[in-house]
Order: C-alpha cells, then structure tokens, then sequence
C-alpha cells in the first residue's frame, strides 16, 4: 500500500482472498445459528449441509450428478444443493427433534459423521476419496459464473486462480477481487433472506421456542413443526455456502467440509460475534481469520511476526534476555505457529467475559438492534 501505515494496515487487515473465505464460511456460520440460536436446538452435525453444498457444485461439475450436464449454470447449482441439504435436513430433522438437549445435538453429530465417514470412502467422489475431488478442466473449462444465468452481462466467475478480472474507467479488478464482490453479494442476499424470516410471525415463534417451548404449545403453535422447518432452512442456506466454497476453491475435501470440526468453527465464530444475532457469525468468523492471520506465520507480507522480523532493528533482535534466548528467539518461540493456542485463549476470555458476543454486546449497550438504536444514538450525540 502506497501509504505512510500501509504496512500497518496490511499487517492487521486480512487479505482479500482471505475475505473471500470469511464470506462464504460466515453464511454457514449463519445458517448455524439461524437454527441454534433461535432455537435454542444446537446442531452438531450442520456440515453435513455445507458438505453436502460443495460436493454437489464439484460433482455437477464434472458430470457425475445424474440429470446435471457439466454446464450446467453455478446459480443453478446452488439453488439445487440447497434444495438436497433440504431433503437432507428434512430426514434427520424428523428423528433428530424428538430429542432435545444435548441428546439433540449428539444424534446430528452422529448422523454427521456416518456422512463423513461415507465420503471419505466413496470411490465414485474420486481415485482416493480421503484427498476430495477437484473440478476437472477436461470436462468442466468453464468456470463458475455469478449473476444472472444466461445473460453474460451480467455473470462475472469466481475462483481462487481462475476468476474474471474487470478494468472500467480507473477501476481494475483482479480474480480474487471479483471473487470477492460476487461472494458477498450472494451473502448478502442470503443473509437479508434470513433475516426477513427473523422478523416474520414464523421467526417470532421460533423465538417463543426457544424462551419456553411449553408455553409456545401451550397457546397452540406446534413446536416440532416450526423447528422442522428452521432447520431445513438452515441447511438450504448452509448448502449454498458449501457451494461457494467448491465453486471458488474449485475442489472439496471431507476434512475441510464434512468434519465435525467445521461446525465447531461455525460454533466458535457464533460464540464470538454472538448468539442468536444472524450477523453475528459473519463478524466472529471476521474476528477469527483477522487474529489467525495477525498472528500467522508466513515469512512475507502481513502478520505480526513477518512485521516485527522486518522492522525491529538487529540490535533489538540480537538482544540477550535469559539464558542465551535473545529478543528474536523469544518472538519465534512465542509467535511462530501458535496462532491457534491464542484464538483457543482469546476464545474461553470471550466465553468468561463477553458471553453475548460481539454484536450481542453491542446491542445490550445500545438498548436494541444496531439497525434500530444507532440513529438514535447518533441523533442524541448530535444533539449534545
């Protein structure tokens, strides 16, 4: 960055392509909470929806989706993996619900991981199905195409190495850049859907269920309906992430989709922007990469450890603290491949100290929804 804290700014901000990552996993984290935060019904086995997003799109596109040819418009994709996480949804939903509790979030674990265990050993995914499947450039050239399908106007593709770039008037885009665009606009779209339903009477029971599910059948709503159905929304919105993900990276791994350890990341970045807040995830999942990064250990170009290598001077750095161990060797030894270790911490201090999250703990400040409460605010600090 051609600035006096472009150094700065590149070594506390995320990158683009980074970005991207938060867009997609973000809209999954939402789904998550879409149903265990206002439900109050934790679903430990919700990859198996974003799972199930990215392989359908790397499946389509190499042709081995019955009825789908390799062709077929991403968009198109998207809406038909939502479409079979809701199925899919549906069928678990209906024996995972007569459970609550942590008997509920269990019985999704365990349907979960039949599914993770079923790819990673299904020789029609791939050769070796441990290691995934990538989209194959002899049967699929084309690429995934946000927009509107079948007006190239208004379609630009995504993809980590394979993205359209665009040049108008002094604006000039990168693949990445574009990716980045075409991502978040498709979040954003998925997200103002949910929070629409929010706000609607169904949104409003699924509220009164997780308050007091009694109560909600007591005055005449039935509760296994109304979660039924939370969470085959939750999965259509899960499955479009998983989508993006096999659209933008152009493969899919069942370590990196279906694992049980992907939830837990949709859990921790719910924990962190707040529960029950929609938007709060996308924010937690911010707040997640930005430390990983910051702390990351690449040797050039953004994080703390590149940053404090570069400009503290080798006296600093040559520095003898105790026991031989200079300023540098401490900087290694505390910073080289710990990122981990410190979101661990960062994350229980969050738990202990801002139990509401992010966006939750700003609401509870502003008496309300930011949407709400902030002009408000903005027109008394005016006032004063």
């Amino acid at each position: 960055m051609a600035s006096p804290l472009g150094t700065e700014a590149e070594t506390l901000l995320p990158r683009v392509d980074t970005m991207v990552g938060v867009f997609y996993f973000g809209l999954f984290a939402m789904s998550f909470d879409f149903v265990s935060g206002y439900t109050g019904y934790l679903s430990f086995g919700h990859a198996i929806f974003y799972g199930t997003g990215a392989y359908f799109v790397v499946l389509a596109a190499n042709g081995q989706v019955p009825l789908l040819a390799p062709g077929t418009p991403f968009m198109l994709m998207l809406l038909l993996a939502g479409l079979l996480a809701v199925l899919i949804a549906l069928a678990i939903g209906a024996l995972s619900f007569r459970l609550s509790g942590v008997y509920f979030a269990m019985i999704t674990l365990g349907f979960a991981q039949v599914a993770y265990v079923f790819v990673r050993g299904w020789d029609y995914v791939s050769e070796n199905p441990k290691d995934g499947v990538a989209v194959s450039t002899d049967v699929h050239p084309g690429g995934f195409d946000v927009g509107v399908p079948g007006i190239d106007a208004l379609n630009l593709e995504i993809g980590r190495l394979t993205g359209d770039t665009v040049e108008f008037l002094f604006v000039s885009l990168s693949g990445t850049e574009v990716s980045y665009y075409m991502v978040g606009l498709v979040v954003l779209v998925c997200y103002l859907a949910m929070q629409r339903l929010i706000h609607s009477p169904f949104g409003t029971v699924l509220l009164a269920i997780r308050e007091n599910e009694e109560r909600a059948e007591a005055v005449g709503y039935e509760p296994f309906q109304f979660k039924l159905a939370a969470f085959a929304v939750s999965g259509f919105f899960a499955a479009v992430a998983g989508g993006l993900s096999g659209g933008y990276g152009r493969s899919v791994a069942p370590d990196s989709s279906m694992y049980f350890l992907v939830t837990g990341d949709a859990l921790l970045a719910s924990i962190i922007g707040g529960f029950g807040t929609l938007a709060g995830p996308l924010y937690g999942r911010l707040f997640d990469e930005t430390v990983r990064e910051f702390l990351s250990k690449r040797g050039s170009g953004g994080g703390l450890l590149p940053y404090l290598r570069d400009h503290l001077p080798a006296g600093v750095m040559e520095a003898d603290l105790v026991g031989g161990l200079t300023v540098g060797g401490a900087i290694e030894t505390f910073l080289n491949g710990h990122a981990s270790l410190y979101v661990g911490v960062i994350f229980v201090l969050f738990v202990l100290y801002v139990p509401n999250g992010l966006l939750g703990t700003v609401r509870d400040r502003l008496g309300g929804t930011v949407a709400k409460q902030l002009p408000d605010y903005l027109d008394r600090y005016r006032r004063d």
